[in-house]
């Protein structure tokens, strides 16, 4: 996906942010303590799995991370933003 393409999208997932030369997506959500951040972490677990597109995600006391790539391809794809989408329902 090139760079236009990757910023056309981005109004489509709010609070997340390119990287890398617009070959990753990232958003840090926060929150008031360490489980919940875990048991965001563990939902978008199960999406993850369900869709079989996983992101790396860290998390700690109060925020939960989230970075989207497609590894094979070293970059971005459409199934990136649609997974950031989803991230953003939870």
């Amino acid at each position: 996906m090139s760079h236009d393409e990757a910023v056309a999208l981005m109004s489509q997932i709010e609070g997340w942010e390119l990287l890398e030369g617009s070959t990753k997506l990232r958003r840090t959500f926060t929150f008031r303590n360490f489980m919940d951040a875990q048991n965001f972490a563990v939902q978008i677990g199960e999406i993850s799995e369900s869709e079989d597109h996983h992101p790396d995600i860290s998390y700690g006391w109060g925020y939960c991370t989230v970075l989207f790539f497609t590894h094979k391809i070293n970059g971005l794809h459409e199934n990136d933003f649609i997974m950031a989408a989803k991230v953003n329902t939870l």
